[in-house]
């Protein structure tokens, strides 16, 4: 044994074995996590890849009818047919006229009224806050197939006191009229979601640092200039999460719709949104491959309108100062 090896002192056991411990530990995190990641990532395969995988083939494929027609109906590869067929039929562009007008109306109205309301409830002169958060938050708990049938009811006259009150009023309006369709879809839509915005816009306003607001009070700012230049902007990431999943919930418009064009007399053709395009073409005219296309481009304008909606709010916030 050399010198140096003799100066040196004993190498306790186990030392070299650290790093190894190390490396479990790190192991034993790794699988603590995708154990408890699994079962999402299951539920998110199963729910949403499968499906999407699914409506993608079968969009490729389209049945037709062999010989004289004698032999039934046969499927075959048609390849982008299908979308070829849905972007050519004029009842499927006019669905998203439609879903333009309904989110020129709607939009407004909703982000707008839920950040009033919202900024009336944070004040410190609103008076029974639960009772209205409740009051507000308790439509969005009934089902929109229920919502649907309480305002066809609200909306039929002569079985309506809403519009028999108005006609004594001398206010004539059909709720069911091809002007009036619109605006009758998009107040069930109100009455059912503005009460969920108001809830997360109220949240995040209660997150507000109060020594900022404080602050500003003693600088003079009143309540407009306290609720529009400090709290908003400190809710931005709310703001932008809630306008994200309006649009998105907007191409979706289907139940509403659906349940006006049932018996009701309205307007509402069975193709009148895209959502109901799709359905159309499914159980109506057993189109699957037709239904599944719709369906696929119904949700790439989803996302592209998520991006160009993120990019924007994005883009806003870095040129903020």
């Amino acid at each position: 044994m050399s010198t140096i090896d003799r100066g040196r002192p004993p190498k306790a056991p186990g030392s070299q074995g650290r790093p190894s411990k190390v490396l479990s530990s790190r192991t034993r995190t790794r699988l603590a996590a995708g154990t408890l990641l699994a079962p999402f990532f299951a539920l998110f395969t199963v729910a949403m890849i499968v499906p999407v995988g699914y409506a993608l083939w079968l969009s490729l494929f389209t049945e037709k009818q062999s010989g004289l027609g004698f032999g039934g109906p046969r499927t075959v590869f048609d390849g982008l047919g299908n979308y070829a067929t849905a972007l050519g039929d004029q009842a499927f562009r006019d669905g998203f006229r439609v879903l333009l007008g309904y989110c020129a109306l709607y939009l407004p109205l909703m982000i707008g009224g839920a950040i009033v309301l919202a900024l009336l409830l944070d004040t410190a002169l609103a008076r029974a806050r639960r009772f209205f958060q409740l009051a507000l938050f308790l439509p969005h708990a009934i089902p929109g197939l229920i919502a649907a049938l309480i305002w066809i009811y609200l909306y039929t006259p002569q079985l309506s006191p809403v519009v028999a009150a108005m006609e004594a009023g001398g206010i004539g309006f059909d709720f069911f009229s091809s002007a009036g369709t619109l605006p009758s879809i998009v107040n069930i839509a109100l009455w059912q979601w503005l009460g969920y915005n108001v809830v997360i816009f109220y949240a995040a306003l209660q997150a507000v640092d109060r020594s900022l607001l404080e602050a500003a009070t003693v600088d003079g700012a009143g309540n407009w200039r306290i609720a529009f230049s400090v709290k908003l902007p400190l809710i931005r990431s709310s703001l932008v999460m809630v306008l994200l999943f309006t649009v998105i919930g907007s191409l979706q418009l289907f139940t509403e719709p659906l349940i006006l064009s049932r018996g009701s007399g309205s307007a509402v053709t069975s193709t009148w949104t895209p959502n109901m395009y799709a359905y159309s073409a499914a159980f109506e005219r057993n189109d699957y491959g037709l239904a599944a296309a719709a369906s696929v481009l119904i949700a790439l304008v989803a996302a592209v309108l998520s991006f160009v909606v993120t990019r924007f709010t994005n883009r806003g916030k870095e040129a903020r100062p």
